[in-house]
Formats: structure tokens, sequence, C-alpha cells
């Protein structure tokens, strides 16, 4: 087969049967080679040959079991987007209405079943909620059923069907059962109740999924739209679309790189920290390399196109996050997986029970036998199934953004408290990601220190060289005194030169000052060589003779950040650091914050491919970045966590985000996990132990023994009993300590 592979959002997806069904139908069809389903992004990658299947068809078999491929809306993250926030705006509004409907009967269920009007009243207003407001359970379950599958949509539309039709018989024809020394109780509170909670489950699922696409989108936008082309002396505004390979682009100041390239005309600093990751923009000189959606600064440049559109980095960091993203979660819901189960054993139980009944129950049988099967359907209800997990998620998810811990969904959570290593980016994530001046040097000799510091924040002031903010900065609070500059002049790779009342001084490197036969003592040589080792860049202020002063740049470790990875070695999780920085600083920020596994100089390609390496080794792997040259790798991890003070791209990709950009919230949100997971699981024993006992009660197994047989109503209760439980467990989260 000569095959394609594309990727198209899916709707109408809310568990883990639901993307099973979607896999398995499509996987059905000739000509399909491979599916794969991600439950978290809405999202369905298919390869297929395009000679023997269309999209259309593949639409159409999704569609036959209740949800919709939008094959029109491939790459459009926009429009998928504007679909799914309408969708659940009107799940919004069913639910709300069924509420306000829901209210009353419960009441008159709970509290008035003796009045005479309530089974009427009951009956006019459920019937709303149940077929309207719930009307797409009940389309579901249709379809599942034509292919005989059945999900969550299954259980509910059966129990709440069987609940109404049954309390609509008693409603009607009371006599049947009290002819038979029976009451004839209605249950139309359970089915309204059941239908209500179900679509507030459903909403608040569909909140919980992180917008991927629009992160996409972002990472696109970095690409001009147009670009300026060179031809001799003449000069054309084309689309990028437009753009061939070996034509000649004109970068003006400010302007984003449109294309992957060389520089053939022209100087400026790069800010490339879209590539690397690294906050000081890079210098651009004859025959440097540039990539697209990096962002120039105040110089203008000619750059020769060697990579356009598809082919270049950007695009490809585009393609392989969407790959990513897209590829199926591997951490399934637990509650949907048992429901797989759960569904079809309850049904067959439910419908044995009457065949029992009614075959050995003598007169009263076909009686016993009809209570057996509403009360198991009544008993094995989902609410507190449905419940479970939302609820602790909810409290959980408030609990983290109490403590600066915003969490995007409930699967975050889920692989959290397995993690066992977290690679971390350096620049932004351990360090603070914006040079600063730690330390000075001035030549003893050097009488007015004012008056110098006044002379080098003018010169810098005139520079372009990003460390030349760091300078500035520091010196802000210098006392201010006009200062006339003549004669600047930039040496590249180097630093400037300027006149000041006829007196030159040069501001830059050590190479500057020693090219310039510029003296330095031995004592400000070995001061400048020990900063040197620690990785810091110096910066040196001279005059014709001597040199006057010197100041230590670098980007500084984060005060928490040691404290942070040795909480993580206490809990057993390794560190690992992974930076597009050189060998140097890299080592020593390491051995500064205890991190002994590190690799520098990395792209973001290869920050993906080594986590991707880790996971094939078994490990659970959490990915911590503030960059958008992290968000390939944030989204290959298990886990993704973006610095609240980072870019846009990685908050986005990010499931999880550190407001506070405190590394230290990195152990409290694995603690959260932790905490929340364990309360899931008790929520799920609470929604199924009543059915584990209640279900062979329901039966009537007691009824031959000692004459009791369980009573709808009390099916009800039990059912409102464990949705009760898990709520209250759910709610003890609010009151444990994370940090």
């Amino acid at each position: 087969m000569k095959t394609e592979k594309h990727i198209y959002p899916v709707t109408g997806m809310s568990c883990a049967g639901c993307s099973a069904s979607v896999e398995s139908m499509l996987k059905s069809q000739e000509g399909v080679a491979d599916v794969g389903v991600n439950l978290a992004n809405q999202t369905t990658w298919v390869v297929f040959d395009p000679q023997q299947i269309k999209p259309q068809q593949l639409q159409q078999v999704i569609r036959s079991i209740g949800y919709d491929l939008l094959i029109d809306n491939e790459g459009k993250s926009e429009e998928t987007d504007k679909i799914r926030n309408r969708e659940s705006a009107i799940m919004l509004n069913r639910m709300i209405w069924a509420a306000i409907l829901t209210i009353p009967v419960f009441v008159m269920g709970m509290f008035f079943m003796k009045w005479q009007y309530t089974p009427i009243l009951s009956l006019i207003l459920s019937t709303p909620i149940i077929f309207w407001f719930g009307r797409g359970f009940f389309i579901n379950a249709y379809k599942q059923l034509t292919h005989f599958k059945a999900n969550m949509d299954t259980l509910v539309a059966l129990s709440t069907g069987i609940a109404y039709f049954f309390s609509l018989f008693n409603t009607f024809y009371p006599e049947f059962w009290r002819s038979r020394g029976l009451e004839p109780h209605v249950y139309f509170e359970s089915a309204s109740v059941i239908i209500t909670f179900i679509l507030l489950g459903k909403w608040l699922e569909e909140r919980a999924k992180g917008k991927t696409s629009s992160s996409i989108r972002k990472l696109m936008g970095l690409q001009p739209n147009t670009v300026i082309v060179v031809d001799g002396d003449k000069l054309s505004e084309v689309k990028i679309s437009e753009l061939i390979t070996g034509q000649i682009v004109l970068v003006k100041p400010g302007g984003r790189i449109p294309v992957d390239g060389e520089v053939v005309d022209g100087s400026s600093f790069v800010d490339e920290s879209t590539i690397t990751g690294e906050p000081l923009p890079a210098e651009k000189i004859l025959g440097s390399k540039v990539y697209a959606g990096t962002s120039n600064q105040k110089g203008s440049m000619k750059v020769k196109a060697q990579q356009v559109g598809s082919e270049t980095l950007l695009s490809r960091i585009v393609q392989m996050v969407e790959e990513a993203q897209g590829s199926k979660a591997p951490v399934q819901k637990l509650a949907d997986k048992v429901a797989g189960i759960f569904v079809p054993v309850v049904m067959g139980i439910a419908v044995l029970s009457f065949a029992v009944w009614f075959i050995l129950g003598g007169e009263q049988g076909a009686v016993h036998g009809i209570l057996a099967l509403v009360t198991v359907l009544a008993v094995a209800c989902p609410c507190a199934l449905g419940l479970a997990t939302p609820t602790a998620i909810m409290v959980g998810v408030g609990k983290g953004a109490e403590n600066n811990i915003l969490i995007k969904d409930a699967q975050s959570l889920e692989i959290a408290h397995r993690l066992n290593t977290v690679v971390l980016d350096k620049t932004g994530t351990i360090t603070e990601g914006k040079p600063s001046v730690t330390d000075e040097y001035w030549n003893p000799e050097t009488e007015n220190r004012d008056e110098y510091k006044n002379i080098l924040l003018a010169i810098e002031n005139q520079s372009e060289h990003p460390l030349a903010q760091a300078i500035t900065t520091h010196l802000s609070n210098a006392k201010s005194k006009l200062v006339n500059i003549a004669n600047f002049e930039a040496i590249a790779g180097r630093g400037v030169k300027a006149s000041i009342n006829g007196k030159d001084y040069y501001v830059g490197n050590e190479e500057l000052i020693t090219q310039e036969n510029i003296s330095i003592t031995n004592d400000a040589k070995a001061q400048i060589d020990s900063w040197k080792t620690e990785g810091k860049t110096c910066i040196l202020l001279a005059d014709s003779n001597q040199l006057i002063s010197a100041f230590a740049i670098t980007d500084k470790i984060k005060e928490t950040s040691k404290r942070a990875i040795q909480s993580l070695l206490d809990m057993g999780i390794e560190p690992i650091m992974l930076t597009g920085d050189n060998e140097g600083s890299a080592r020593i920020v390491a051995n500064k914050v205890g991190i002994k596994n590190y690799s520098a100089s990395m792209l973001p390609a290869d920050k993906a491919k080594r986590i991707e390496q880790l996971q094939k080794n078994g490990l659970v792997v959490g990915m911590v970045g503030d960059g958008i040259n992290d968000s390939h790798a944030l989204a290959q991890a298990d886990i993704s966590i973006a610095m609240g003070k980072g870019s846009d791209i990685a908050m986005d990709v990010a499931k999880i985000t550190l407001m506070s950009s405190d590394l230290n919230q990195i152990p409290s949100a694995i603690k959260l996990s932790n905490l929340t997971m364990r309360t899931v699981k008790q929520n799920l024993f609470w929604a199924f132990i009543y059915n584990i006992i209640g279900i062979p009660l329901a039966t009537g197994i007691l009824y031959p023994i000692i004459g009791f047989q369980f009573n709808p109503m009390f099916a009800g209760m039990a059912m409102a009993l464990s949705s009760v439980s898990v709520v209250t467990n759910s709610l003890r989260l609010r009151r444990i300590t994370i940090q």
C-alpha cells in the first residue's frame, strides 16, 4: 500500500471505551494500515491508502457509532477549538437546565413521596430531563448497540430508562402492585439525578482537557507571512509560501527571520531562544547561520535561504510537537477500564436475575423478576463511578491552584506520582534566565569611580550587545551626568570603542584589551581568570593606557533550585539537566545544584530523543522547561511542567505550570498527585463496594432464605450514599498540606 498519515480531530469521546471504539472501527476498515487515538487531545492519527479509502468514508464510519471525525479541520486548530467550545457550551446549558428541573423532583421524591401528586409532577418534570437534556446518552447507546458495543452511555441509558419506564408504569397502574401486596414506588428522582450528575461530570472533563492546538498555532505564528526578497537593487514583498531556496531575503531590525539560511551581508544580534533556549542574543556576521522564527535585534541583514517552508527547523519542531502530542496516552482512566467490563456484566446479571425468578419464582416469579431487574440496574447506577475521579481531580486541581501549581488535566495527576526521572532545562528553569552583574573589580589606582561609571553607562547605552543591558541595569543607580560621546565604533566579536573629551575608551572582552596593547595587572588578570572558571562572562573598561574596571556577568542560579533538586533526590527521583548552553557553563551549574547527570549543547530534537530513550528504558519521565525550544521535549515527556514566567508555548504544551517558577513546587506537585490518586482509588472502592454488596441483594438471592428482597428504593438510597461518600472523601483533600 502507498499510505499517507493524517491527524484528525475527533468529537464526542468521553471515556476509554469511546477511544477504543473509534480505534477498533477505523482499524477494521480496508485500506487502513494503522491507527492511534489520543483521548486527552481528542485526536486520531490514521495511516491509510487514499486509493482504497477516502477520508469521507472514515468520517462516515465514526459517525455511525456516535462520534465525528473532523476531516475538514485537519491542521485548522482554531476551527476545531471553536467546535469544541460550542459543544462545551451546549453541554453546560443542558446541565444547568437539567439541574433546575431535578431539584424539585429530588425534593418530592425524597421528602414528599407519600403526596398524591408527587408521581405525576415528577413525571412531568423528569421527562424533559431524561429524554431531552439527556438524549445524547440514549442516542449514543443505540449507535453503540448497532455495532454490538457498550460504554458508559449504555449503562446510563439503561439505568435511567428502565427506572423511568418502571416509574411510569407505577404512576398509571399502581393497583398492579398493590393487588399483589407491594407498594408501587416511583424512581423519577433517581433517573433525573443520574442524568444531571453525569452531564456535570462530562462538562468538567471537557473543561479539563488541554487545548494543545493553540500551542501549534503560536509556534507557526513565529514565522512571518511575508518576506522581502532582494534581487540586485530591487526589493519585493512576497508570501512566505512563494519563497524558494537560494533567494536572498532582507531581515529588518526587530523582525523575525523567515528562513533557515546564511548571512551574506550585514550584521546583528539575534534572539535564538526559540531554538537554543539561551537568553543572550547571538551575534551574527558574514557567514553565520540563522534560523526561522528567531528574532532579529537592531541590525539589518541579508540572508540566503537554505531551508524554507516545511524544511525549516521551526517547522520540524512544529511537526514533532504535533506528533508527540497526538501519540496515545500511556495511562488510561481506571474507571473507564473497569466500566468496559462492568457494563456488560451488570446487564447480564440483571437479565439473568429476571430469567431465574420468572422460571423458578412460582406465582410471584414475574413480579420478583421485574423488581430484581430494575433493582440490579438501579444499584449498579454509574453515578458514583462517574463522580469518583472528577470530584477528586476537582479538589486536587483546586488545591494545586491555591499553591500556585496549575494542573491542566486529570492525566497529569494520574502519572505524576509515578515519576522516577525529572529532566530539567537550565536557563530560566534552574537559573533565573537573565544575565546580571555579580562582581566588580576596580583598578586600585582609579580615584573617581563615579565618573568612570557614568562613562561606562553612556557607552553601554549606545551598544547593541545584549550584555550591555546587564551593565546598564547594574549601573542604573549611578549618579547621572551628561557625557558626550564621539566616534562610537563597534568592534565585531570584541566590544566597542568611543571617544569622550578627546580620550579613547574601550569596553569589551579581554581579547579587545589585549589587541589594543592595554596593560592588565596580575591582580586583575587573576580575578578575571577566577571569574571565567566559574563560568562567568567578563566585560572590561579601559582607556588607552590601563584597565580601569572589570565586571563579571552570569545567569544566576535561583535560590531555591538546589533545595528543590535535593528534595527530588530524597524522593528517589533522579534529576537530569539538558541544556543548549556550552559544556563549561552546564558543568558549573550542575555541580552547584547537585545534579550528576547532565548534557550540554543540545538542540530541541536532542532533548526529545533523550527523553524518548529514557522512556524506552522503562522510566517515567517528567520534563521541566520554560522556552519554546523546550516544547518538543515537553510534549514527549510523560509529564510536562512549565515555569510560569516562561514562554506561552511552553505553558500551552505543558500539563502542569508552576506559576512562581519555583522548582520546590515540583515535589509539591508530585505529593499532590500521590494524595489525589490515593483518593481516586478510595472513591472507586466506595463506588463499587455498594455494587458488590448491593447487586447480589438486588437479585433477590436472600429471599428464599430469609424472605428479604432488596427494594428498588433502597437500591436508589445505596446509590445516593455511595455518591455522598465519594464527594465527602474527595473534600478531605482540601485540608492537606503539600508544601
